[in-house]
């Protein structure tokens, strides 16, 4: 055949063939990359390997129906597609026997904005919303794989269907679900996925049914959020706690996976036991230990030392700390441990009753005051007090800084020794006898004294006497004449002369009189009288309260 007659029927094959068609050709050459396929016409066709599920099935001079895009490129070269063709002849396919709602098989071509292409016969797009229950970070993983997908949209004009696999999903999870609640009972073990992490616990998959595992049930120990020992996306074995049939609900637990430690912890830790621990947390009042995992103790501030004034915990303890302690005492049902740090070491206190025996004298500083009254430092940790009320006999002491100053030194008499309480008490004033022991001695009634007003109140003035005892001139015991206002006749600092005209021993508190003082015995005896009558806050009850109310 001539070289003209070839191209002759090479035209008039060009055109029998239309752009958009299927036509059929022969394979005559496979290539690695490309298949070569002649359709007639003045050039082969040339299709890109990966438009083949499975190559292997190709042979050379084998028939093949291709879809015809272009007579000629801009090479002069035919431009052919089997899977366009594949796609025409499965669209009229799917138009004709596929609707929405019906059930496909396809596999995942590619990756494209906003989703998925399946190929279900012809390319659907597959949202990445529709592609599980929760939408994946890695579209990656479904690229390859074939699934069954819902048709969920059919657009004839614009040849586009939508697809969805999360409906068939969403469907297989109830339908797992209700199987699952059937035949689960509490107590079972089951794996799940961790699908989600709250402040409060997390919500594990269990093939379909979701149960919550709250954060009091992940361990028997100490923590802060579940984050702390849960991964999403891990898988984990969780025991079944309770069953919610109706509201399909489900509540797990991890840490009865294992043994509770609070079991057999009275044989573990008996009373008195050393054990050691880890401080994991501290408080205002103290510090807990962990023990083993699930198990803590108390050591309160007060039981860190025998002799260091420890307010907070946080002077000697640190978060991290390994630390020794004796335990004290066990409250199995409230899961509490009380445990001691300064039981390690000797207490002081024991042998301070004969370091410091009552009646022994001592000399110290004071550290301290207080309103009722002064610590003063024995040695490093122990202090002894001393009561407002025995720093003096004769003298009412309202707060100790009247007479005491941090830092002062002291002499003082031990009066009590209290282990338990840990407390010293010590004197001043039994240092010397009680004047009033002996008040006969220095003062009898009818006694003239001259001595000087220390304090003017309105009912009366006190007069210093010796041995630092007061006594109290009333103000009708002053001047034969009525006196409205006491210090219109006398004031603080006057040296006046007074007779004795009453003396109570126990109410200790002595009884003066100016007018009374040039008195014969029987106006005397009158004096003494009217003294005795005086009612209300003038009846001088208590020679402290008038001082009290002079101070004010």
């Amino acid at each position: 055949m001539s070289h003209l007659m070839e191209e002759l029927l090479k035209d008039s094959v060009l055109d029998s063939l239309k752009e958009g068609t299927i036509i059929k050709g022969i394979i005559t050459e496979i290539r690695p990359t490309e298949v070569v396929v002649d359709i007639g016409g003045k050039s082969e066709g040339i299709i890109n390997i990966h438009e083949f599920i499975d190559p292997s099935d190709l042979e050379v001079n084998s028939e093949l129906e291709v879809y015809l895009e272009k007579l000629e490129d801009r090479e002069g070269n035919q431009v052919i597609s089997f899977d366009k063709a594949e796609q025409k002849k499965n669209w009229e396919k799917i138009a004709e026997n596929c609707e929405e709602g019906s059930i496909v098989q396809g596999r995942v071509r590619s990756i494209v904005k906003g989703g998925l292409i399946v190929s279900i016969g012809v390319d659907s797009f597959l949202p990445t919303s529709q592609i599980d229950v929760q939408a994946p970070k890695n579209l990656e993983q479904y690229v390859g794989q074939t699934y069954d997908f819902k048709v969920i949209k059919i657009n004839s004009e614009r040849k586009n269907i939508v697809v969805s696999r999360r409906e068939l999903v969403e469907e297989q999870r109830i339908e797992k679900r209700r199987n699952l609640l059937d035949k689960v009972k509490p107590g079972d073990r089951q794996r799940g996925q961790v699908k989600n992490i709250t402040d409060y616990g997390a919500f594990v998959d269990l093939d379909g049914l979701d149960g919550l595992l709250h954060i009091t049930d992940m361990s028997w120990g100490r923590i802060q959020h579940p984050s702390e020992m849960l991964k999403q996306g891990e898988e984990i074995e969780v025991v079944i706690i309770e069953i919610d049939r109706d509201r399909e609900r489900v509540s797990l637990g991890l840490k009865q996976l294992h043994e509770n430690p609070w079991e057999q912890i009275e044989a573990k830790y008996p009373m008195g036991a050393q054990v050691s621990g880890k401080v994991v947390n501290l408080v205002p009042y103290g510090a807990f230990i962990e023990l083993e995992e699930g198990v803590e103790g108390l050591v309160h501030v007060t039981e860190l030392s025998w002799t260091k004034r420890i307010t907070k915990p946080g002077e000697v303890l640190k978060v991290g700390e390994e630390i020794s302690a004796v335990v004290l005492g066990i409250q199995k049902e409230e899961q509490k441990i009380s445990l001691g740090v300064r039981q390690l070491e000797e207490n002081p206190w024991e042998i301070a009753r004969v370091k410091y025996p009552i009646g022994m004298h001592i000399e110290g500083e004071v550290r301290n005051l207080t309103t009722y009254g002064a610590f003063i430092e024995l040695e490093d940790g122990i202090d002894g007090m001393i009561h407002v009320s025995d720093i003096s006999w004769t003298r009412k002491i309202n707060h100790p800084s009247e007479v005491l100053q941090k830092g002062d030194p002291v002499k003082a008499i031990v009066l009590d020794v209290d282990i338990d309480a840990q407390r010293i008490s010590l004197g001043v004033k039994q240092l010397s006898v009680d004047p009033w022991e002996e008040i006969e001695n220095h003062f009898k009634i009818g006694d003239v004294i001259e001595a000087k007003v220390s304090k003017v109140t309105s009912y009366g003035a006190f007069i210093e006497l010796d041995n630092d005892i007061d006594g109290l001139v009333h103000i009708s015991q002053i001047s034969e004449d009525h006196v409205e206002n006491i210090k219109d006749v006398i004031n603080e600092g006057d040296v006046v002369n007074s007779r004795v005209i009453k003396i109570d021993k126990n109410e200790r508190r002595i009884g003066l009189s100016i007018k009374a003082a040039n008195y014969s015995e029987e106006d005397l005896a009158k004096e003494q009288a009217t003294l005795d009558n005086i009612s209300s806050i003038d009846d001088m009850t208590s020679l402290g309260d008038l001082l009290d109310e002079a101070t004010k």
